[in-house]
């Protein structure tokens, strides 16, 4: 099994509650249950999925309570409902991952069953009897909230690019595969203007030499007479008329939408260096070798400014999924990959972790130690990931840039094996 772990410490020590309350949301109607700090039995009812009715209910409860803080139970860490209730100074709300609802409903309900109210009533239990368990949701400032929705937002904005790209790549290579080979980034400007004009080899084979050269030199373009005589000689790789005449349609709405995608892409990475280049901690993250812009502000958002969010670097490293799970059995034990993890702040670091092989000396020499001993390579740069995150969370807890020399000399000090293959590496260049 894997181990048991710690209670969660809080950001800051827990106020004295008047009552619990467990949410179980739904698209339309949310089933609530309460309980009142020392007295028994438990108060149920239902509230709509409104601003305004959620407003009426929280006033109800903050009336009837004087003010006094409340704990909630719910689901949801950053859906609409978790939202809706953040702006009440009064409630303070412990996020539920609905896998640990579904056990705790398995446990108790062998058969499966489920119904709203009965869910309620068992995020109360856990809330009430494993409060200890959960992690309180404390946000962060208004400025590092901002900054970690613009770099999520990036990220989804950059994967539909990417996801385009794959579409257009699929469809180009029917009918106008000599695009691929003339250009490198068929996500680029250049391809989608040039698409967005003559979306077919016939098109492009149709227009006058001196008109496709203005257009490769307002681009940027090099190699323009090798690029011209190319596309003069090029042949069709179809001549289906059903294929040609459709494609195009779908080409052009795809490269439109790039280029879209292109923009809000810039606008948000102009507004992300901005933010977080005002962040007190920015000196540490623009350190990091291999970060770059944007995976450095990344970074900063995944530890936040609360600096007693985590204990240790190992709570965050297990946090983040980088850690690995250990499981036993009798006498087999055996260690695997962490599922259960915040997919986007798993990725932070094990990006970063994979981008800073070419340019830290010790992490590329571990990386390489890592292959030797017969590791794949991202499981090879997890184990990388790990090692920096310690190294990361000191500098974050110092307040203090990373300076690679300093690590260097560490390493020395300490006899590590990686000095020896730094050695090696140095005699090789």
């Amino acid at each position: 099994m894997e181990q048991t772990p710690q209670p969660i410490v809080k950001a800051e020590p827990e106020p004295e509650f008047a009552a619990f309350v467990a949410i179980d949301w739904a698209d339309q109607k949310h089933y609530w249950s309460l309980q009142v700090v020392g007295q028994k039995g438990l108060q149920r009812g239902t509230l709509d999925n409104t601003p305004e009715a959620v407003e009426v209910w929280t006033m109800e409860l903050h009336a009837r309570f004087g003010g006094r803080p409340l704990a909630v139970a719910l689901e949801q860490r950053r859906g609409a409902l978790a939202v809706m209730l953040s702006k009440y100074a009064h409630l303070h709300l412990y996020p539920v991952h609905p896998t640990t609802l579904a056990k705790f409903r398995e446990a108790w309900y062998p058969s499966r069953s489920k119904s709203d109210p009965s869910d309620a009533d068992l995020l109360l239990e856990i809330l009430t009897a494993h409060r200890s368990r959960l992690r309180r949701l404390d946000p962060d400032t208004v400025e590092m909230r901002l900054l970690q929705n613009l770099v999520e937002n990036r990220r989804k904005l950059v994967d539909e690019r990417t996801a385009l790209s794959n579409r257009l790549t699929d469809v180009l290579k029917l009918y106008f595969p000599q695009i691929l080979g003339w250009f490198t980034e068929v996500a680029s400007v250049v391809v989608g203007d040039l698409l967005q004009q003559w979306p077919t080899l016939q098109d492009l084979q149709w227009v006058k030499p001196a008109k496709l050269e203005k257009f490769l030199r307002d681009h940027h373009c090099a190699d323009i007479p090798e690029r011209l005589t190319q596309i003069r000689q090029a042949l069709p790789a179809t001549h289906d008329r059903a294929l040609l005449d459709s494609a195009p349609y779908q080409v052009v709405a795809w490269v439109g939408q790039m280029a879209v995608l292109r923009e809000s892409i810039r606008q948000l990475e102009k507004r992300i260096a901005e933010l977080a280049a005002q962040q007190p901690d920015w000196h540490i993250f623009q350190s990091l070798p291999g970060a770059g812009a944007a995976l450095a502000p990344r970074l900063m958002v995944a530890l936040g400014t609360q600096r007693d969010r985590y204990r240790s670097a190992s709570e965050l490293q297990s946090f983040s999924g980088i850690a690995p799970v250990k499981e036993a059995s009798g006498n087999t034990q055996w260690v695997h990959f962490r599922w259960a993890a915040p997919k986007f702040l798993r990725q932070s670091f094990h990006e970063w972790a994979a981008c800073s092989i070419a340019q830290s000396e010790w992490a590329a020499a571990y990386y390489q130690q890592q292959k030797a001993r017969g590791k794949s390579h991202h499981v090879a740069v997890r184990a990388l990931a790990f090692k920096w995150m310690r190294i990361l969370y000191r500098c974050w807890k110092d307040r203090q840039p990373y300076r690679e020399e300093m690590y260097l000399a560490s390493l020395a000090k300490r006899g590590s094996t990686l000095v020896a293959a730094l050695a090696q590496a140095s005699q090789m260049n």
